[in-house]
């Protein structure tokens, strides 16, 4: 099963103005990557540079538009993400449990299930192979 968790700033924790994190800090969440690593559970990690440098879209009349600004409250930046690849919730939680705290942009954790083949009704994913055949095969590696 695969899990995202999203990493984003608490919106009521004092702010940390510039401060560039500890060299410990950092030396902290790497290893917390090596260690996802090595158990072969990370997909991914990546962190998600500030809200001003992105866009938002909407839809109007049926087609995608730009909107005002990227996001509406700072409570939802996403400060970064892992993509794991484990057995179970309870197994995407006790990861979530082992993150470094301390960077300021990745206090709340949240946690949510990817869709996977299983997830999609036989009817729905017969257009899926019809219409995407490659990226299919992309779609859900299991281990």
């Amino acid at each position: 099963m695969r899990f995202m968790i999203c990493a984003a700033p608490d919106p009521n924790a004092p702010k940390n103005e510039g401060a560039p994190p500890s060299d410990e800090l950092i030396a902290a969440y790497m290893k917390f990557n090596e260690d996802l690593t090595k158990a072969g559970v990370l997909v991914t990690a990546e962190g998600v540079n500030p809200g001003g440098q992105g866009a938002r879209l909407g839809i109007k009349d049926g087609k995608r538009v730009v909107l005002d600004g990227p996001f509406v409250e700072t409570k939802e930046l996403v400060g970064g993400f892992y993509l794991i690849d484990v057995n179970s919730r309870e197994e995407a939680i006790e990861w979530a449990l082992r993150c470094p705290t301390g960077i300021g942009h990745d206090d709340i954790l949240t946690i949510l299930p990817m869709t996977n083949a299983e997830d999609i009704p036989p009817e729905m994913m017969a257009i899926v192979e019809k219409a995407a055949p490659t990226w299919l095969r992309t779609f859900w590696k299991k281990k």
